[in-house]
């Protein structure tokens, strides 16, 4: 596995428009590419979520996250954007929350950001910067700022949202991949609908921090409230979204299994209050442990038998390759999903069931196999590390176009065009 980043490119500056906040618990692909860049030598400033969608009056939380994206607007916009680690700053949008889809508000938020990056821009002399894109709303910000290559990672189908303006969106979407030097993805059908667009288009699946979740191999004593639960320990962590997690699929395996344990590490999402978790919770063999911190899950990972990815099928998750796959694998756990467009490739570690007898029968499979042990888990999570997919992407970014058919996909992942 690489150990840090060794692009042919030298690292440079980079602008990276967000869909994420930096401070949320849950990091994706957007907080560990700016991480990975930043250890590595590149200046990176952190342009925080737009907001895709407009908040609802009904959704305290919602509220709660304009009044702080508010006073850190302020702050980071007419003071300076905060150092939150070493070249990495934070940028945080100050701009109208609602009604996007109006040209006034959309004009008025862009020329804010515009003058906001720029300024930054002078003061630490941002010279030619990469600018590294997850969604389409900023491409008024970087007009007339000079600046380098502009790449596209595409990681979720954001127009499947509920809420966010599909129309705009796909407008936005066709003009970005029109002028981006290259296009990123981490599912095949999201390829397939970028490539129509850029031939510069290339899949890349979702990665993990093989180190840190390597832990999970580790001998060590158990957390305390994971040690008191007895086995098999069948388990999810992340957000608990409801029109992302399957919960009635787990209802009713859980049902025909109680004397298996499944555990749920996680939150629900800003605004929900899921009527299924509150049925799931009464069940006895269902344990919801709340929030666990990004540090302290390879402890836990390493008391469970089988990750679960019980992904309800939508427009929107279809197409999803979840992170959570590498990291089980990294931490010595075999893998059940349901039916993801990923799932159709022949992938080590994974059984998939859709239905509730499937899912059941998945899961008896790989706890019959049991734990990776540490070659396994090295040998299936491969070069699939952040390390290892940064330089393949920071390679394409200025290498002569080549033609789709020919793009190679990572890992021991492969694609017929």
């Amino acid at each position: 596995m690489a150990e840090g980043v060794q692009s042919k490119r030298p690292p440079g500056d980079c602008i990276l428009f967000s869909t994420a906040d930096w401070d949320e618990p849950y990091w994706t692909n957007k907080q560990h590419t700016a991480r990975i860049l930043a250890r590595n030598g590149w200046r990176v400033l952190y342009v925080e979520s737009p907001g895709l969608r407009a908040p609802k009056v009904s959704s305290g939380k919602d509220w709660a996250r304009i009044w702080r994206r508010l006073w850190n607007g302020l702050r980071s916009n007419f003071v300076a954007p905060p150092q939150r680690e070493k070249n990495v700053w934070v940028l945080s949008p100050l701009m109208v929350p609602a009604k996007h889809h109006w040209p006034m508000v959309r004009m008025f938020n862009q020329a804010l950001l515009k003058w906001s990056i720029a300024r930054f821009a002078r003061g630490q002399r941002f010279g030619d910067a990469l600018v590294w894109t997850y969604h389409p709303f900023m491409l008024g910000a970087i007009e007339g700022l000079a600046h380098g290559p502009l790449v596209y990672h595409c990681v979720d189908d954001l127009a499947a949202i509920p809420g966010v303006d599909v129309e705009a969106f796909d407008l936005a979407q066709q003009q970005l991949l029109a002028q981006s030097k290259a296009v990123f993805t981490t599912a095949v059908a999201l390829r397939e609908q970028c490539l129509r667009y850029n031939a510069n288009t290339h899949y890349f699946a979702n990665v993990v921090d093989a180190r840190h979740f390597g832990q999970g191999l580790e001998t060590g004593a158990l957390p305390r409230d994971l040690a008191s639960i007895p086995g098999p320990r069948l388990v999810y962590h992340g957000v608990l979204s409801d029109f992302k997690v399957d919960f009635a699929l787990i209802e009713a395996a859980a049902k025909r299994r109680p004397d298996w344990q499944w555990i749920f590490i996680g939150e629900e999402r800003e605004g929900q209050r899921s009527e299924m978790i509150g049925r799931l919770k009464a069940l006895p063999g269902v344990h919801f442990l709340g929030y666990r911190s990004y540090a302290d899950l390879p402890s836990y990972l390493r008391g469970m038998d089988v990750g679960l990815l019980p992904t309800l099928l939508n427009s929107y998750t279809r197409s999803m390759f979840p992170m959570k796959f590498f990291e089980y694998l990294a931490a010595g756990l075999p893998v059940v999903a349901t039916p993801l467009d990923f799932t159709k490739e022949r992938l080590d570690g994974l059984e998939v069931g859709g239905t509730p007898e499937a899912f059941i029968a998945a899961i008896e499979r790989q706890l019959q196999r049991g734990r990776l042990n540490p070659d396994e888990a090295r040998k299936y999570v491969g070069d699939n590390t952040w390390d290892a997919r940064t330089v393949k992407m920071l390679d394409y970014v200025w290498a002569e176009p080549v033609e789709p058919s020919k793009s190679t996909l990572p890992g021991n992942i492969k694609l017929e065009c």
